[in-house]
Order: C-alpha cells, then structure tokens, then sequence
C-alpha cells in the first residue's frame, strides 16, 4: 500500500508510461464535506489563525531568502509544444495566485488564455491535438478527478465526465485518431474501473471492456498505439495479478504473479511486422528489475535489453518519428541517469552534457517532427530552467527560469549518502549540508519520505530541504527498507516492518550522520508526511530521547482506524495489505499494530509536536490527525494543530504552502535553536 502526499505542480518528464506495479496506490475517493456542510473531523480541534501566526512569528530573525521565495509557484510554469509545433503552452500565475493555461502562436506571437483557473485547481493539462487540450480538476482535494477539454482559444470548454462521485484516469492518446483518447472511470460501479474511448469534442462515451468482477476486478488495461485492447491485468485473491492477453480472438491467461514480483507491459514493440513482441519490465530474474523483449503469444522471453547491477531500470524511450526506435533507457540511482541507445539521441546527449555542465537535464516536450525539443535543467542547487533546443538549427535558447529569485551560489549542496544499517542492508539516501557547517556543528531535521511501499527520495532541488539549509539546518532523507528503486530485496525487507525496523533505520541514518561531524546531536527533529507522519509520530513513541521535536503532516496515527476508513472497492486487496502491512486478524500481529500505532501510545511522547492535516483527506482521514490531537491535549501537551478546509493530501494551494511552512519555521526556531 502507498501512501504519498499531492505535490503542488510537478516538472513532467516524457518517460515511458509506467504500468501496473505490485505497488499498491491509495487512492481512496473518501468524498469531501457532507451535502449538509458538516465540517470534516473535530472543528473544535484545529488552532486558530491568529495563534498559528504567533508561532510563525518566532522566527525572528532576518534571512536573505523567505518562505515565499521557495514555495511561492513560478510565475510560469508546465511548458509544452502542441504536437504540429506552432505553439506553446503553459501556465501563468495571475496576482490573485490562480494558475491558468495561456497558448502562444511561435511565429506571430499572439497569446490566448485557453483555461481559466477557478476555486478548484488546474491539476494538469495535455494536448490532446494540435487545435485542442484536456485537463483534471477534483474538488477540494477529494482526488475525484474529472475530465474537460478546451480549444486553444478557450472556446467549447466541455466537462467530459460531469459524474459526480466518479473518479476519471487518462490511460491513452490516440495519435492517430485525433477526437478521441482513452480514459478510465468507476462510473458503472464504484467498486471498479472500466476503459472508456471518450470523443473530446462531444463528450461522447463508448465503453471498450467490462470489469465484471468487484472482488477480483481488473486493475490495468494494455492498449496499443491504435487504441485496441491487447490485454490487461486482474487482481486476484488479494495478493496475486494474472495477466491476460489476446493472441487471436479471446483472451487468455499470460502469467500469474503475486505482489512481492514485477512483471508488467511496458509497451508494445512496433519496429517489426510480428505484433506480439512487447518490452516488458520484470524482476523475475534478478534481484533487480529489468527491462526485457518478450513474445507474449509464445510466452517467452527474447532477449534481455536493459539491466543494472545495483537499481532497477525504470523504463525507455522512443522516437515515433524514427520508426519507434528506442533513444534510452533511464534509472534513478544516487542521481537519474539516462543511458543513450540510438545514435541519434547519443549526439543529442553529449550536445546537452557539453551545454549544461554539471547539471541534470530532460526532454519534457517534443513536437510530432521532433524538430524543436523542450529541455528541463536542474540540480540540487538549481530549482529549474526551461530550454528549447531547435534540431535544424543546432542551437539552445533559454525560456523560462522558473525561479530567478534564488541563486544557485546560495543554495546548499545535497549529497548522496550510503551506510549499512545495523542488521546488515546497504542503504541510501542524501544529507543537504547548509553553508553554516562550515563554520560549526548544526541542528538536523530527519525527513522520512511517504508510501512506505515503492516511493523513494531523489537528488535534485527541494524546496524544504533548501529552506531548512537557509535557516542552518541540515536535513537527512533515507530511503528505508521498503522503498522503491533498490531490488526485490530491499523492498520486502520493509514487509511488516512498519513502526520497528523501518524506523530503525531511519535512527541508524542519524548515527551515520553524526559520524559526518558537523550535527548537533542535541538538536534533531524530525518532519513527515503522509506515511512520512507516521513515521514521525512513530519515531517519538520509540525513540524520544533522540529527536528534539517533531512536525507530522497529514500523516496516519492508528492503523486500526485507518484501515477501517477504507472504501468498499478496496476489499479485494485486504490480503495484500495484512501481507505488507500488518494483519489484524492474527493475534500476534494483532499486537504489534498496537503497539506500532503511535495514537495508542501518546502517552510516550514527551517532545512539541505540531500537526498538519488537509480536512479533505481522500487517503488519511482527517481522523487520524484528530486522534493525536485529543488524546495529546487530554494530558494537558499543547498542541498546535493546522487544518485547512480546502485541501486534501498534502497543501496545493500557494497561501496555504506558505503559511504552513512559515509556521513549520516559527516551530523549528523554537525547538532547535
């Protein structure tokens, strides 16, 4: 099960789509606020604006850099060409902080607002032809998402699932049939998601398969590039997936996996006249997942492509243009790494290694000729600048620099780390050193990442992490068992760990770092959220001695009541859930989520503790937070609790962001300095 918290905006990288993992996702639908305005969870629970402001107000003293200027959005942001390439898009950032979608014609000029943002967020747009654009918006956070589609002009602005209480996906463009794309929704019945092909120009729904069964529903669906069902993925009992596949007329059993493995469709190979070659991403075979040519009609492997000894490969890319050529496989190991296959990506790739030095970069954005490329520079100093780099002309021009405000030269070093825990395990993370270092030992601020299961950390820039550092704090990420990216192995080591193991190693990442020199060991806190709370609120019932204070952010707090707050159409994974999670059935385990659930044992935390939740909360309850809440201040600990009414997992609106982070360093400078 995954837990891991909405980001504001992303920087999208054009990747290979990723299917279907063993991984499960949490995305629960719980609803929003009931039809008779009852506020979400315990109203009386959350502390007032004015005494939040009072904590943000003990940071007194004076810095090159605020809040605003690192969780302020760009004022222009999500570049992306229309496929003929005659326009960009992006969004702009108005004064009143909404975000709205503009279209600008390349040659002339001319710019056209073709979205306008309203009470509920742009959560993201496509080009869906080269006249036309599809977008999500949920309401309120309550991650329903709906489908609308405009034409560039702004003009025909059409709600394509005006479904109440349904949930849409995008699964598929049709390149080739430009009014229509692939989506999913559970509007037949709640319990399950169906594929639809949806006319973007009418709203026009044709149901393409049936999902018959609720308890063992199908879970993936493999379209081709033409838009016909190749195959699909059925969850099973629980804990396995059998993928089937249609060789001829119907569909058959391919294989039957259960969720500790990886074997999934990546995509179908199209450089050859057989149709039933397909690359396909497994860890069968190793350790490590890697990416294989796979005859799906004879049902055997053809030849092992892309594999790495220490990571899993995440996926390739290919050319459209060239016939489907693979350009590149990718990773993420300390860093992301890109590996060149065709030629003609291999000259591309030393190009942008010789122009952007020392810095990370990706293709975001290609038109359909692939004669202008849209390329996204970061590192961990360098938030992110746009560049568009023309094929013909040989030439980079830069677009857009998404935060100018911040100089690299001020910005802290994030550096890559590995230690063994004390059982034995190679693990990974960063430490983000802050310039004070160099001049004396620092407080450290511990920041267990969300999922558990399959999310990871990354190096590259991050807003908090970079913030702590201005403020002289350095700030520790591990990727703990459990996390994604390192093997099968290090995976299922987090299986059943949950509140013991896994936060040992979070305290053995913390030994580590006091080997390092420049920590205080008498000023460390701990920040997280979603299951990065959990962890924070675990991490002061077993260990408080250790940590100064800590900082939970729409995190979960008592297992038994969060798997209670699951919805009717997540009963087909309950299996999976006591296999990774903890099975409450069993006596013994029974026990341990007891013991582990840190709102059972509130009593052990003796440090300030500030809570963070979005009532809106579509996969923790805003219940959870409540429960902390409560029991805490009925022993008379104050303390401060931030709810806000129009977010949901995690806080997407910019005001929102920025007062949460304001106060999250008014109780830093309390606590740690």
């Amino acid at each position: 099960m995954q837990l891991a918290r909405s980001r504001a905006y992303s920087i999208p990288i054009l990747k290979v789509k990723a299917k279907l993992t063993a991984i499960l996702s949490l995305f629960f639908g719980l609803g929003v606020i009931a039809q008779n305005d009852k506020l979400p969870g315990d109203p009386s629970l959350p502390s007032s604006k004015q005494e939040l402001a009072k904590i943000a107000k003990l940071e007194t003293k004076k810095y090159k850099y605020s809040v605003r200027d690192y969780f302020q959005k760009p004022n222009q942001f999500s570049f992306k060409f229309s496929p003929d390439g005659q326009f960009l898009s992006y969004k702009e950032k108005d004064k009143n902080g909404k975000n709205h979608v503009y279209v600008k014609n390349i040659e002339s000029g001319k710019i056209s607002r073709a979205i306008e943002e309203g009470e509920n967020l742009i959560l993201g747009y496509y080009w869906a032809n080269s006249n036309r654009l599809i977008y999500l918006k949920d309401k309120g956070g309550d991650e329903n998402y709906h489908l609308f589609a405009v034409n560039i002009d702004g003009k025909n602005d059409l709600e394509l699932t005006p479904f109440e209480g349904v949930k849409a996906s995008f699964i598929s463009l049709l390149k080739d049939q430009k009014e229509f794309v692939i989506i999913s929704m559970n509007k037949t019945n709640p319990q399950v998601f169906e594929p639809y092909k949806i006319n973007i120009n009418t709203g026009k729904l044709e149901k393409l398969f049936d999902n018959k069964d609720p308890m063992n529903p199908i879970v993936g669906y493999e379209f081709d590039k033409t838009g016909k069902l190749r195959g699909y993925t059925k969850q099973v009992n629980g804990t396995e997936l059998s993928l089937y596949y249609r060789s001829d007329k119907e569909f058959s059993k391919l294989k039957t996996t259960n969720w500790r493995d990886d074997f999934h469709i990546l995509d179908f190979d199209y450089t050859t006249d057989y149709e039933h070659d397909a690359f396909v991403k497994t860890n069968l075979h190793s350790d490590k997942s890697e990416i294989h040519l796979y005859d799906l009609k004879e049902k055997k492997t053809i030849k092992k492509l892309f594999s790495d000894n220490t990571f899993d490969i995440g996926g390739i890319s290919r050319s459209r243009k060239r016939g489907y050529e693979i350009d590149y496989y990718y990773y993420t190991g300390e860093k992301s790494v890109s590996v060149p296959v065709s030629s003609t990506f291999k000259k591309l790739h030393n190009k942008c290694i010789a122009q952007f030095k020392g810095l990370e970069f990706n293709i975001v954005s290609t038109t359909d000729d692939e004669d202008r490329l849209l390329i996204y520079v970061s590192s961990d100093k360098l938030y992110g600048v746009y560049y568009v780099y023309d094929v013909k002309k040989d030439e980079f021009k830069e677009v857009f620099n998404l935060m100018p405000q911040l100089d690299p030269n001020d910005m802290a070093e994030m550096k890559p780390i590995k230690f063994k825990s004390r059982d034995g395990l190679d693990l990974y993370g960063y430490i983000t050193i802050p310039k004070a270092a160099a001049k004396g030992k620092v407080p450290m601020i511990v920041n267990p990442h969300g999922g558990p299961y399959g999310p990871r950390d990354y190096w590259g820039f991050n807003p908090e992490s970079q913030l702590f550092a201005s403020r002289g704090y350095a700030t520790l990420q591990i990727n703990f068992r459990g996390s994604g990216g390192y093997g099968k192995k290090l995976f299922l080591a987090g299986c059943k760990q949950i509140g013991r193991k896994m936060l040992n190693d979070l305290e053995d990442g913390v030994a580590y770092a006091k080997t390092l020199g420049f920590i205080d060991e008498r000023k460390i806190g701990i920040f997280g959220a979603s299951y990065g709370g959990l962890a924070t609120l675990g991490s002061l019932v077993k260990t408080p001695d250790l940590y100064t204070c800590g900082v939970d952010y729409v995190g979960v707090s008592n297992l038994f009541t969060f798997f209670k707050s699951f919805p009717p159409y997540w009963k087909p994974y309950i299996m999976k859930v006591r296999e990774q999670w903890y099975d409450e059935t069993s006596e013994e385990e029974n026990k341990i989520m007891k013991q582990v659930s840190p709102a059972l044992n509130v009593d052990k935390i003796t440090k300030p503790l500030l809570v963070v939740q979005g009532a809106n909360d579509s996969r923790v309850n805003i219940d959870e937070s409540d429960q902390v809440v409560k029991s805490l201040r009925s022993r008379g600990v104050d303390v401060p609790y931030m709810v806000k009414y129009d977010e949901g997992h995690g806080f997407r609106k910019e005001s929102n962001r920025i007062e949460l982070y304001e106060t999250m360093m008014g109780f830093f400078a309390k606590h740690l300095n």
